[in-house]
């Protein structure tokens, strides 16, 4: 590795680990789905999505940064309390219920591969991920969460693997083609909500916060270091502060807008790749993302087939510790418990019981008769409904409650936000609208 790539490599922190945190399991078979049924016709919604997920992240990012405390802490200063316990609830809720569809999505993929009990390996593999984020500190596992990310390739060289038109994807891409059927609406609105997750807020904002207290990382002490000494400097040198802070915003913008980019760009690639096989086919109805790594075998051959279920076990290994973790941080932070996965599970019992309550309750319903693509369906809804009030929540505190003045975000930066929660509340009103009988 070159001294060049070995920089920016640890440049990147928790903005690529929440991108590709935003590719799990689930959301492979969301954009499988509008692959297989719409062909090439949805590549667009992954650029049209990305300066407001990178908005919304960067934010995130920011007051977990800036205040050294997650969002939930944040956000209790500004909400009543019952309004914060509902929409917390609405997250831990939806992450159990996503754990289960990733576990089960695991479990499915495996056994294509090798054959075998389904619900023992995903039993198994949740297991596998509680193991791992209770014994290790933070600061040793921010590292192999970030090398899991990389796993997330694998998709790209799927989409090399197989023969596609790229003529064709670029037209469907640059010239969108739109209409009112309701299951292209819904598919959309699909894409959206898997892209825009309340747990990826969470997440990032808890990391940023511990990236923060660990300031004597490598990477952030020399600048951190400069900002304090430049803080209790006379006012002449204000302009030297205000200049350690610009760094450190700069750093967060480029790890979430890579994180952000990578996330994106892979959705991109599966949708493409299920086009160019699944929809070419015929084969337009894929429910899960096994399902979609099995239709591919006879179509794209084994090598497709391998890879797309390699990246469905990896992926999950990444997206099951963020969702459990985003939800303890959250609770833990409603409730005031101690909790970091920085602290040994000895110092801060209630955030890691949180944290296993939400493993192996997600890894319990895999286990039941409950079908995972109904666990999906409600997943799916839970996260809608709890995204709009989030993030409308957030960017109120962030843009004209207590913190507007110690983030000072640019103008440009609020107004993406802003959109970004109007963008949801268009697609949870879409989700809506569709479930009222005769409303095609």
């Amino acid at each position: 590795m070159t001294d060049g790539l070995r920089r920016f490599w640890s440049a990147l922190g928790p903005g690529l680990v929440t991108g590709a945190a935003d590719d799990d399991p689930s959301g492979i078979a969301t954009y499988s789905q509008a692959g297989a049924q719409f062909g090439f016709a949805l590549t667009w919604t992954m650029f049209l999505t990305l300066p407001f997920m990178a908005a919304i992240q960067i934010i995130s990012a920011w007051v977990g940064w800036q205040t050294r405390q997650g969002l939930a802490r944040n956000l209790g200063r500004q909400l009543p309390a019952p309004v914060l316990l509902f929409l917390v609830s609405l997250l831990v809720v939806a992450n159990t219920i996503n754990i289960a569809a990733d576990l089960a999505a695991m479990g499915e993929a495996l056994k294509l591969v090798v054959g075998g009990p389904q619900i023992f390996y995903a039993l198994v593999f949740g297991g596998i991920c509680l193991v791992l984020e209770v014994a290790i500190p933070y600061h040793r596992y921010a590292g192999i969460l970030k090398f899991t990310a990389l796993v997330l390739l694998v998709y790209v060289a799927a989409a090399f693997s197989v023969k596609i038109p790229w003529g064709e994807v670029a037209r469907s891409t640059l010239i969108p083609q739109v209409s009112f059927d309701r299951d292209l609406i819904l598919t959309i609105v699909a894409v959206f909500g898997t892209t825009i997750s309340p747990y990826l807020f969470f997440w990032q904002a808890s990391q940023e916060a511990e990236e923060s207290r660990l300031s004597h990382r490598a990477r952030h002490a020399k600048a951190l270091a400069e900002e304090e000494v430049a803080a209790r400097k006379p006012r002449a040198t204000r302009a030297e502060a205000s200049a350690a802070r610009s760094l450190h915003f700069r750093h967060v913008t480029n790890d979430t807008w890579v994180g952000m980019c990578f996330s994106n760009a892979v959705s991109f690639f599966i949708i493409v790749t299920t086009a160019a096989t699944l929809h070419a086919a015929g084969v337009t109805k894929v429910e899960t993302a096994a399902q979609a790594a099995e239709a591919l075998r006879p179509i794209a051959g084994n090598l497709a087939f391998f890879l797309f279920s390699l990246g469905i076990i990896g992926t999950g290994f990444l997206a099951v510790p963020v969702l459990a973790g985003s939800a303890a941080y959250a609770a833990a932070e409603t409730f005031g418990l101690r909790g970091s996965l920085e602290l040994p599970a000895s110092r801060a019992l209630g955030f890691y019981a949180i944290v296993g309550a939400a493993t192996l309750g997600g890894a319990a319903l895999t286990a039941t008769e409950i079908d995972p693509i109904t666990m999906l369906f409600w997943s799916a809804v839970v996260n809608g409904v709890a995204a709009v009030p989030i993030m409308v929540a957030m960017m109120w505190i962030v843009s004209r409650g207590a913190l507007a003045h110690t983030l000072a975000l640019p103008r440009w930066l609020q107004i993406l936000g802003w959109l970004a929660a109007a963008l949801m509340m268009v697609a949870v009103a879409l989700m809506l609208w569709s479930s009222v009988p005769g409303s095609a």
